[in-house]
C-alpha cells in the first residue's frame, strides 16, 4: 500500500518535537499575529509588573511572528508572533520553580494547555516542542523547569542534599506553572481560560498523572506518555541493568550481540502468534516468553551466539529487578525492545560521568560519595523508598475518582518497545484506577491506555509512531480527525464527544515523510488489535479490536 499523507510524529525524548496538530485544533493565525501591535508588545511589557504570591516575573517580551532569536526553538522562523514571558515562584526556602508562558497575540480562544519535561529537568526547553504545537493553534501556553536548576535532564547530581527540590520535581512543580500560567493568560487578556489541556511524556508523563491524581482541578484533559510511575523502581532499574551488563567484561552486550537478541525475540514471539511474521517488531511482547537461552553459543563463540555472561545479562533485561531469593519485585522490558532508538539496552548499559544513567538519585539519599558497586537491592531498596517516598513517588498512589467527578478526561499511551519505562507500568497503574473506581466500565469512562507495538520511549522504533500530534513541531497538513490522532481524541473526548476505542498509527516512509509505508490500529486496552486473515497487514482496515487477540501461528497475512 502506497499513498500520500502528511506526518504527524510524536516526539523522542528530549529531541526537539515532532509534527503539528489535526486541523480542527490549528488556529489560522489573525492578521494582527502577523506583526505584533504596539499596545499588544506595551501589554506584553506590563506584565514585568505583575504581582502573584512568591512569583517573581523577570522578563516579558514580544516575540515577532518570524523571529528566530528565541532559544533553543527550531524554525521559529515560521511561528506566530506572542508574547513570552518567564517567571520564577519561590514559595519556600530552597524552592525556585521556573515558568514560562507564550501567550498568541490576536484573537485567544481561551484555552490553555500545559507541558511536560523531561528527566531531571533543570532547563524550561524540554517542553518547547509541545509548547510550539499548542501556539500555532492559538492556544496560552506554559511549562517549567520543575524547580530543579540547575540540574540538567540527565544529571541530578546538583540536588544532592536539597529535599525540597525533589518534592518540587515529583509533585509540586506542575500545579504551579498551571496556576502560575493561567494567571499570566488572565492578566494579558483580561479574562482567564476557559479550557485546560495537558500533554507530556516520561517525566512529562508523570507530571500528567500527578496533575490528574492530586489536581484534578486543573485541567480538562490530559494526554500523557510513557509516564515515570514508580519513579525510585524505575531507576532501580535501570541501575539493576547496569550492574547486569557491568559486573564482568564479558557481561557486556555488544552492538553485533544485541541485532542478534532483536531480531531473535521478534522471529520467536512473531512465529508464535504473538505479531505477524514479516514485522519488524512484537505485536503483543508483553505476553511473549522469550528465553535468550535459545541463542547460547554451543560451541566456539561468535557474534551469532551468547556466552553465559551475557544471556545472564540479557535475562537481567527482560525480569528485572529480582531480589535474592529470586522474587521479580519490579518490571522488565520486553522482547523486541533491545535496539531500539537512542535510549535503547547499549544506553541501559553505558555509564554517564562514571555512573550508570540517571544515578543521581541514589546519591540523593546515600550522599555524593555512593559507588553503584555497592548496591544491594534487598537492602538499599527500602531505605530509597523511606527517603523519598510519595514526594518523588506520588503516581504510584491516588485514585482518578475527583478528576473523573469534574468530568476530566485522560489518556496514557505507551510504546511496547520502550527501554526507559516499562510499559507494564502503565498497565498496572490501569488496572490499579480499574479497581480504585469499582470496574472496567467506570475506569473507561474517565481514562483510557493505549499500547503502541514497535514504539520506543516517547517516539521511534520500528512500529507505527505517527498517532499524536500534542508534541509537534514543523506544521504539517493533518492527516485527519479524531481517529488519527490522540490529542485530537482527547480534546473532542473532553468536550462531549466520543471516547476514543481506536487510533490509527502510522508509519511513513524513511525519507518521505508523506509515503506510508504501514498503518496499524491501536486499542483502547483492554483489546488489542488482531489481524482478521485477509487483506493486507499494512492496512488498518485489516485488523480489529478484540479482547481475545487472534494467535495464528505462522500467519503472514498479505503484505502489499
Amino acid at each position: 500500500m502506497t499513498m500520500k499523507v502528511s506526518a504527524l510524529n510524536i516526539s523522542r525524548f528530549f529531541a526537539p518535537l515532532a509534527m503539528a496538530m489535526a486541523a480542527f485544533a490549528l488556529a489560522t493565525p489573525s492578521p494582527a499575529a502577523e506583526t505584533a501591535p504596539a499596545a499588544d508588545a506595551a501589554r506584553c511589557e506590563a506584565l514585568t509588573q505583575l504581582h502573584l504570591k512568591d512569583t517573581t516575573v523577570d522578563s516579558a517580551a514580544m516575540v515577532e511572528k518570524g523571529a528566530g532569536a528565541t532559544p533553543g526553538l527550531r524554525d521559529a522562523s515560521t511561528l506566530p508572533a506572542f508574547c513570552r514571558v518567564v517567571a520564577h515562584v519561590r514559595s519556600a526556602p530552597d524552592s525556585d520553580i521556573g515558568v514560562e508562558a507564550w501567550l498568541p497575540v490576536g484573537t485567544w480562544g481561551g484555552v490553555f494547555h500545559g507541558n511536560g519535561n523531561g528527566g531531571f529537568a533543570g532547563v524550561l526547553q524540554g517542553g518547547y516542542g509541545s509548547m510550539v504545537a499548542g501556539l500555532r493553534r492559538g492556544y496560552a501556553v506554559a511549562t517549567t523547569d520543575t524547580g530543579t536548576a540547575p540540574a540538567t535532564p540527565l544529571d541530578g547530581d546538583a540536588l544532592i542534599g536539597h529535599p525540597r527540590k525533589w518534592k518540587d520535581w515529583g509533585r509540586l512543580s506542575t500545579h504551579v506553572m498551571t496556576v502560575t500560567g493561567k494567571a499570566v493568560a488572565q492578566a494579558y487578556y483580561g479574562r482567564g481560560a476557559t479550557r485546560s489541556y495537558y500533554t507530556g511524556c516520561s517525566t512529562g508523563g508523570q507530571q500528567g498523572l500527578i496533575e490528574a491524581l492530586y489536581y484534578p482541578a486543573d485541567y480538562d484533559g490530559i494526554l500523557v506518555g510513557a509516564p515515570v510511575i514508580n519513579r525510585t523502581w524505575g531507576h532501580a532499574a535501570v541501575l539493576w541493568d547496569f550492574i547486569a551488563a557491568n559486573r564482568t567484561p564479558g557481561s557486556h552486550l555488544s552492538d553485533a550481540k544485541l541485532r542478534l537478541l532483536n531480531d531473535a525475540a521478534v522471529a520467536s514471539c512473531n512465529r508464535r502468534g504473538y505479531g505477524l511474521q514479516g514485522d519488524a517488531f512484537i505485536t503483543d511482547p508483553l505476553s511473549c516468553p522469550f528465553d535468550p537461552a535459545e541463542l547460547g553459543c554451543q560451541g566456539a563463540e561468535s557474534d551469532q551466539c551468547l556466552t553465559p555472561a551475557e544471556v545472564a545479562t540479557a535475562r537481567a533485561f527482560y525480569d528485572g529487578p529480582t531480589t535474592a531469593d529470586g522474587r521479580a519485585v519490579f518490571f522488565g522490558w520486553p522482547p523486541g525492545s533491545e535496539v531500539q532508538g537512542r535510549f535503547g539496552w547499549a544506553f541501559l548499559q553505558s555509564a554517564a560521568n562514571g555512573q550508570p544513567q540517571f544515578g543521581s538519585l541514589f546519591k540523593w539519599v546515600f550522599g555524593a560519595d555512593w559507588d553503584w558497586r555497592g548496591f544491594d537491592l534487598d537492602r538499599d531498596m527500602p531505605t530509597v523508598d523511606r527517603a523519598l517516598g510519595g514526594d518523588v513517588n506520588d503516581a504510584t498512589q491516588g485514585s482518578l475518582r475527583a478528576f473523573k467527578a469534574r468530568g476530566g478526561k485522560l489518556i496514557i499511551y505507551h510504546g511496547l518497545a520502550d527501554t526507559l519505562v516499562p510499559p507494564g507500568q502503565s498497565v498496572a497503574f490501569y488496572d490499579r484506577q480499574v479497581r480504585e473506581l469499582g470496574g472496567m466500565d467506570q475506569a473507561r469512562d474517565v481514562a483510557r491506555l493505549f499500547l503502541a507495538p514497535g514504539l520506543m520511549h516517547c517516539g521511534g522504533g520500528p512500529g507505527p509512531d505517527a498517532f499524536n500530534s500534542a508534541l509537534g513541531g514543523t506544521p504539517q497538513p493533518p492527516v485527519g480527525g479524531p481517529g488519527d490522532d490522540l490529542f485530537a481524541s482527547l480534546v473532542d473526548w473532553a468536550n462531549g464527544g466520543r471516547a476514543p476505542d481506536r487510533v490509527i498509527a502510522t508509519k511513513f516512509a524513511m525519507g518521505d515523510p508523506k509515503t506510508i509505508q504501514l498503518q496499524r490500529p491501536l486499542c483502547a486496552y483492554p483489546q488489542k488489535a488482531s489481524y482478521d486473515g485477509r487483506g493486507s497487514t499494512n492496512a488498518a482496515e485489516s485488523f480489529v479490536c478484540s479482547s481475545t487477540p487472534n494467535r495464528t501461528e505462522g500467519d503472514k497475512g498479505t503484505q502489499r
